[in-house]
């Protein structure tokens, strides 16, 4: 359903624009209807000016599911790490499975951002050599543990070496030796691991894992929230807070229902 609302986006795009070019259209693809307040009593900006006329809105679309984030299983996720031959590799997954960073962030570390004696990654929005991006707008301290700590020593033992980069992910193959990871290259990556371990992941994927799991475990979505760099807990909620029906049994089985104890029939 949504690839076919982008396709009827975009013809709706092309009628507009004929439109505003002095085709007579009529009301083929859009009919206007009123501009209305949220219940939440917030409205549009400049509102006031508008004072209530209607607006032009698409009249051919379908209605979608909402779909939950993609996830991995602890299986799958030891079978990735098992697939990489290098310890680079090996390091950035367990990064991401250990904190639910973005993959952007991670390949935009420094040394400087991995406190080892303390156990803490800080994740700094910068500007980075390989257009990696940190979508949060304030820096934040997300634990690890010292499984994460081990793996970057051997990481910098038995791979970076004596290499001179600030960049925690950095190329020690192939013709760019020495500069920060790219996107392209991460997903090179992924795509040769996909095929070693016969399933289809992204990077992400491990973000939605840990947010999910955390939520699941009965962490406070305000604690996830802070963990994950979300702007606020209601985007938390939109994207993780969701049940499935298994999850709502476990947690009525729980709290002593759905077990035939709570009324004699």
């Amino acid at each position: 359903m949504t690839t076919v609302n982008r396709k009827l986006s975009a013809v709706s795009g092309l009628y507009v624009f004929h439109a505003r070019h002095g085709v007579d259209l009529g009301d083929l693809v859009t009919e206007l209807q009123p501009i209305r307040a949220r219940r939440t009593g917030w409205k549009p900006f400049l509102y006031h000016l508008v004072g209530g006329q209607p607006e032009r809105r698409r009249t051919i679309k379908l209605k979608t599911s909402r779909t939950h984030p993609a996830l991995l299983s602890a299986t799958k996720v030891q079978m990735i790490l098992d697939a990489c031959t290098r310890l680079r590799d090996r390091f950035l997954f367990a990064l991401l499975w250990e904190t639910g960073i973005r993959i952007g962030e991670a390949l935009g570390l420094r040394h400087e951002d991995l406190a080892v004696a303390e156990g803490e990654l800080i994740v700094t929005p910068r500007v980075n050599d390989n257009r990696a991006r940190a979508k949060s707008v304030s820096p934040r301290t997300v634990p690890v543990g010292p499984e994460i700590v081990r793996l970057y020593a051997d990481y910098l033992h038995g791979e970076y070496g004596d290499l001179d980069s600030d960049y925690l992910f950095v190329n020690l193959w192939g013709g760019s030796y020495g500069r920060p990871l790219t996107y392209a290259s991460v997903y090179d990556l992924v795509l040769r691991l996909r095929r070693e371990t016969g399933f289809g992941f992204d990077p992400h994927w491990f973000r939605h894992t840990r947010a999910t799991l955390l939520l699941r475990q009965g962490m406070p979505i305000e604690v996830v929230s802070t963990l994950l760099g979300h702007s606020s807990i209601a985007t938390t909620h939109d994207i993780y807070g969701h049940l499935s029906v298994e999850d709502a049994r476990r947690a009525l089985e729980a709290a002593g229902f759905l077990t035939g104890r709570e009324v004699r029939w």
